[in-house]
């Protein structure tokens, strides 16, 4: 192994600033609601996706709703994404991924409509 390469076994993978920037970067090739900027913001073992909701059918106010949980199960090394229901204020698991890349086409795609509502 190289020096200075190693992990730190002390400290988790996710969330990260390269892997935030990522996510924020495909974002950007949604196809709902791309008129407005998402947020991504780093949580324990992941990231929160947030953003304003434009169809006004969860916020009527059109205030700041939760998108998508992603979390990295580091024991899989697979990526959980969950998403809001909002009548119950929960979060439920949708789906689960080896690549980051795959979990960004999912939701830039929403084709059931769960994530960007």
């Amino acid at each position: 192994m190289i020096a200075g390469l190693a992990r730190n076994p002390g400290r988790p993978a996710h969330p990260n600033d390269i892997d935030r920037m990522r996510i924020e970067r495909a974002l950007k090739s949604r196809e709902r609601y791309r008129y407005v900027s998402a947020s991504i913001t780093a949580v324990a073992g992941g990231y929160l996706i947030e953003s304003p909701c434009c169809s006004r059918n969860i916020d009527i106010e059109g205030g700041i709703i939760d998108v998508a949980l992603l979390h990295h199960n580091s024991a899989s090394a697979c990526w959980q994404v969950f998403r809001k229901d909002h009548k119950k204020c929960v979060w439920k698991l949708h789906s689960t991924h080896r690549r980051l890349a795959a979990v960004t086409d999912l939701l830039n795609a929403d084709p059931e409509r769960v994530f960007w509502q």
